[in-house]
């Protein structure tokens, strides 16, 4: 940092009255400072911190820095002090020329929040130019007839420095015929005039000679000189005369080179050299003869160069005419410059917001911007506006300053980035214009969650896979950016009292691979359902759920298991056939399941080994074993058959089951009485069933109605009249029922699990007074939704027929079993005799 020279204002600096220029629209007024030209580097200007209020912390905090008009820096601000200081030194004739006054324009600019305001530093000029005549000896031709008081225009000395210190007067030194005047222009510059005191005499004195000096008004001041000679002409009585003294014209600024200005005429009214005048420009300004040449026969005056009118609006030329015999004539030619908007207007970025966040609320400032044209009037009268449909508004702040604000909210997922382009346009005619494009990019904010491919992912796993098999992969997206769209995977908490069926797969948290954990068993688990969460990296994070759904795939991996005949049942004993029985007497039905599902449950019956080969038939899908002819003398009392089941797998499973059949002779008349009896009154208690079902619901109601003990004392009443009524009907002749010691697996009870599921039961009775045997197939025992008076015969059959216990047939007849499957169309039971 630069050491202060000094903390004293310079002399000259204008208290400055400085508001701050809020990006809320509050009026800002410019802060106006001065210093002299050519001030040293280091030079104190003023404390911007006393001015703003704000102490030099606060001024560092906010990051205060300038912004300069130019393209050059000449000024420095302390962010610690908020002293202003020259960075370096400035001439005020190189940088303004003869303009009053010199300003440099800055901007200061804070931060947090974005406040901006305007100062100028007047350059005050010192008198560092003395003034300078262009040519050291200037010759005037005077004739000898020259009347005392004529008046002679002298060449003007130049002095760059303006005020005081400008060219103040003229002097010259002492001689016995002239003196001179000092006077002024309409610009305010200075020339000088000579006065002839006495008549001249070429005889006596041919040239006269003496200085003519030109004095500034610095402190000190500051002078020039030249060498006057006049030299004394013969006899020529009559000067060119201009037809007028001043003429004033217009030429549009930019014309080209070489266009006619004006022409100026004199004349005079002597004869021959003495009557022919030649035309020239007096020098009294440096610029006049580098911007005008005049043709100094006819006295046209023409463009040396185009002219500016930012630079130099009026022009003031002498020109003078001269005849031949030296005498002279002036008159004046104001030349006025047009203004031409030939200046586009200039978009002059201050500051620039060039990330934004998309969270930004409507108002914002993005841009600080200010807005120059260098031409006047309506030429110089400029308008801005941004260009397309976009979410920005420009918000005028103070003279040609704007500020570029939204003025809507912004998404970062619609449009990630704007290129705004502001263009200022003049008033003039025709209209300039010019742009200036700002590239505004929006920051992401974590307002997007993951979004899934799908609401419900159904993925597939095949029973017995082993852990870490890939069942497929999630698929979840964010319409945010950088770790706002980082998607990661997991199972969500199952729901209290949910199965625990994230212990079954897990999610890969990067990639969204499902993966098994372990070995499923499809008999165990068909379907289970989790849900998966995709979150977000941002904070705080979002989240979304799907559902995944795995189906276990079945594989046949279980071999039919044989429910009937039992395994472990004697295969020399076991079925019994009468010796009369004839194609298609229904033997046994093999019953098996299988644990699998689909076709690899489907089950096939054949017949693998027998003792008479022709004798016994088993159905394909029914394993019903029947004979395929009618049993003769000559067969085997007893025959043993092996049936294989075989499911429809890949590979197949199959499994054998072994029947025992004795063929018999002499079943007993008695049995099969009973059975057509048993028959008629199960239609006859099948009909009284519906008649009991519906008097049962009367008398349910009206118990409602009365009371629980009189709907009890009815149903007892009933059913104690009801076992009065049938107890008369039921005489058969005393049965004797086989138990497992006479014959094997006279009663099975099968609980019903894989393709048959209900409970099968066969029973075979035997009358003890007859001499014939009779054998009877009976109904499956099914927990049906029979009617009353079918529950109640199968009961009467159970009393008959079966050797178990009342408490053990109840206990049988008390187990269900699940109703996926219907039992196979069992025929109804057959009798025969021996």
């Amino acid at each position: 940092m630069e050491q202060r020279k000094s903390k004293e204002p310079l002399p000259g600096r204008v208290v400055a009255l400085i508001l701050l220029l809020c990006v809320s629209g509050m009026k800002a007024e410019t802060g106006r400072y001065s210093v002299p030209e050519e001030a040293e580097r280091g030079s104190f200007v003023a404390n911007i911190a006393q001015d703003l209020g704000l102490t030099g912390e606060e001024l560092s905090a906010r990051q205060a820095r300038l912004v300069p008009e130019g393209e050059k820096q000449y000024l420095q601000l302390n962010q610690h002090t908020g002293d202003l200081v020259v960075r370096e030194q400035m001439d005020r004739e190189e940088l303004c020329g003869q303009s009053e006054p010199c300003l440099v324009r800055f901007e200061v600019l804070l931060e947090s929040p974005l406040q901006s305001f305007r100062a100028e530093v007047s350059l005050t000029d010192i008198n560092d130019h003395a003034p300078v005549f262009l040519n050291k000896e200037i010759v005037l031709k005077i004739p000898e007839t020259a009347m005392p008081e004529a008046r002679f225009l002298l060449e003007s000395a130049q002095d760059p420095d303006v005020g005081n210190n400008s060219l103040q007067h003229y002097s010259i030194s002492s001689n016995d015929y002239f003196r001179i005047y000092t006077r002024r222009r309409s610009d305010g510059r200075r020339y000088a005039e000579l006065v002839l005191d006495r008549a001249l005499d070429r005889e006596q004195q041919a040239e006269v000679v003496f200085r003519v000096m030109a004095v500034d008004g610095g402190s000190p001041p500051r002078s020039g000189t030249a060498l006057i000679r006049v030299v004394v002409l013969d006899i020529n009585d009559n000067i060119p005369v201009f037809t007028h003294s001043l003429y004033k014209v217009r030429v549009l600024e930019n014309s080209s080179e070489d266009t006619p200005v004006v022409a100026v005429s004199a004349s005079d009214l002597d004869s021959g050299t003495n009557g022919e005048i030649g035309y020239s420009i007096v020098q009294n300004s440096e610029e006049n003869l580098r911007t005008f040449k005049i043709n100094p026969e006819t006295g046209q005056i023409r463009l040396k160069k185009p002219v500016d009118y930012e630079k130099t609006k009026t022009y003031e030329i002498d020109v003078q005419a001269t005849d031949g015999g030296g005498l002279s004539a002036h008159c004046k030619v104001e030349v006025q410059v047009e203004d031409m908007n030939d200046n586009a207007p200039e978009v002059i970025i201050t500051s620039l917001t060039s990330t934004l966040s998309e969270a930004a609320p409507p108002n914002t400032v993005v841009a600080l911007f200010s807005v120059r044209d260098r031409d006047s009037g309506d030429n110089g009268r400029t308008s801005c506006e941004l260009m397309g449909e976009q979410p920005f508004s420009i918000t005028p702040l103070a003279a040609d300053a704007y500020a570029l604000v939204t003025s809507e909210a912004l998404d970062r997922e619609d449009v990630a980035e704007y290129n705004v382009t502001v263009r200022a346009r003049d008033e003039g005619s025709p209209a300039l214009s010019a742009s200036k494009t700002l590239l505004v990019r929006l920051l992401d904010v974590n307002d997007n969650a993951p979004t899934f491919a799908q609401a419900i992912y159904t993925m597939v796993l095949s029973e017995n896979e082993p852990a870490g098999t890939s069942l497929g992969r999630l698929s979840a997206t964010d319409a945010d950016a950088g770790k706002n769209a980082r998607v990661r995977y997991a199972l969500a908490p199952p729901q209290p009292g949910a199965p625990a069926a994230a212990s079954f797969v897990s999610v890969d948290a990067e990639s969204g691979t499902v993966r098994a954990l372990r070995p499923l068993d499809y008999e165990e688990v068909r379907a289970f359902e989790v849900a998966v969460r995709a979150a977000d990296g941002g904070s705080p994070p979002l989240s979304a759920q799907a559902v995944l759904r795995v189906v276990v795939r079945d594989e046949n991996d279980n071999a039919p298991v044989v429910l009937h005949p039992p395994a472990d049942s004697s295969a020399a004993a076991g079925e019994l056939v009468p010796r009369w029985a004839p194609a298609g007497y229904l033997v046994a039905k093999v019953v098996a399941v299988d644990a699998d599902a689909g076709q690899n449950a489907w089950l096939s019956y054949e017949l693998a080994k027998a003792t008479e080969p022709g004798l016994f038939r088993v159905g394909l899908h029914s394993g019903e074993v029947r004979t395929a002819r009618a049993v003769a003398e000559r067969d085997a009392p007893r025959q043993r058959l092996v049936v294989v089941v075989r499911d429809r797998g890949q590979p197949p499973r199959s499994a054998t089951a072994t029947l025992g059949i004795a063929l018999v002779d002499g079943f007993s008349d008695a049995f099969l009485h009973l059975n057509h009896a048993l028959e008629g009154r199960q239609k006859q208690q099948a009909q009284a069933g519906e008649e009991d079902l519906l008097t049962t619901y009367l008398i349910a109601s009206l118990g409602c109605v009365s009371s629980l003990f009189l709907l009890s004392a009815l149903a007892f009443s009933a059913a104690k009249l009801c076992q009065a009524r049938l107890r008369p009907r039921l005489s058969p002749p005393p049965a004797r029922c086989y138990a497992d010691a006479d014959f094997a697996t006279d009663g099975v009870d099968v609980a019903g699990t894989g393709t048959l599921s209900p409970a099968y039961r066969y029973e075979v009775c035997l009358t003890t007074g007859s001499g014939r045997s009779e054998f009877q197939f009976l109904r499956p025992v099914l927990a049906s939704p029979q009617s009353n008076a079918e529950a109640r015969t199968g009961e009467d059959e159970e009393a008959l027929c079966s050797w178990e216990p009342a408490g053990e047939r109840e206990g049988k007849a008390g187990r269900t079993a699940p109703p996926a499957v219907q039992p196979p169309d069992w025929p109804d039971g057959r009798r025969v005799h021996a």
